[in-house]
């Protein structure tokens, strides 16, 4: 099965649905404690019953987002930042990337900066 990365919701969501499947807790203190309807909490039962902690993480968890620009594009903004605005907040950094680019780049300037 593998390693299955989850949050502290996310286990303690297990804990208690894993206690609803044995019994010691009904499905509506369980909803009542996770702050879920009775019905979402059912489904979530019924998915941990079929596929375990697994099938409580969101199935797109550790995939890269799917509207990423292309790695050329987001060095070539990189490049243009560190050598013309390398002071410049991100804000004005994006500003003036795009008087010299143009208004149709779209690729924001706070997660580039970070990795800079």
């Amino acid at each position: 099965m593998g390693l299955v990365l989850m949050n502290e919701r996310d286990l303690h969501r297990v804990g208690v649905l894993a206690e609803i499947l044995s019994g010691d807790r009904t499905v509506a203190s369980g909803a009542a404690l996770l702050g879920l309807t009775a019905r979402h909490v059912r489904r979530l039962v019924a998915r941990y019953a079929q596929s375990g902690a697994v099938g409580l993480v969101h199935g797109h968890r550790g995939h890269p987002f799917n509207r990423r620009r292309p790695i050329a594009e987001r060095d070539g903004v990189l490049a243009l930042v560190q050598a013309h605005y390398g002071g410049y907040g991100p804000t004005l950094a994006f500003e003036g990337c795009c008087q010299v680019v143009g208004a149709r780049m779209r690729l924001g300037m706070n997660g580039c900066q970070v990795t800079a």
